[in-house]
């Protein structure tokens, strides 16, 4: 299962309008803790689906998106539940940290 890449045209619709928790993983390609964060970011796709989406956005290609949401450094992981943030984890996080934020949103 590979995770979807967003754009700023589908975020309304995939992420806030969503009724299951969600986790957005702002990245780029050339930064390399993003790098080092996907695969964890696909394991934990795999392991909540059906209960949590899990989506990524690249900020190069969505730059006015990332300025106006204030994403200043990569990665950033945000969790949006009901169309709200719940919460943001900036850098490399470790995959039970995410889990566990995840279940708090559920």
């Amino acid at each position: 299962m590979s995770v979807k890449i967003i754009t700023e045209d589908d975020f309304n619709e995939l992420v806030l309008r969503s009724k299951l928790p969600v986790l957005v993983d702002f990245y780029a390609d050339w930064c390399g803790p993003c790098q080092s964060l996907a695969p964890v970011i696909e394991e934990i796709a795999e392991e909540t689906a059906g209960s949590v989406s899990v989506y990524k956005m690249n900020i190069d290609q969505n730059r006015n998106f990332a300025l106006e949401h204030s994403i200043l450094s990569i990665p950033t992981l945000i969790i949006f539940q009901n169309g709200k943030t719940v919460n943001t984890m900036l850098g490399f996080n470790e995959k039970d940290k995410i889990l566990k934020a995840l279940k708090s949103a559920e």
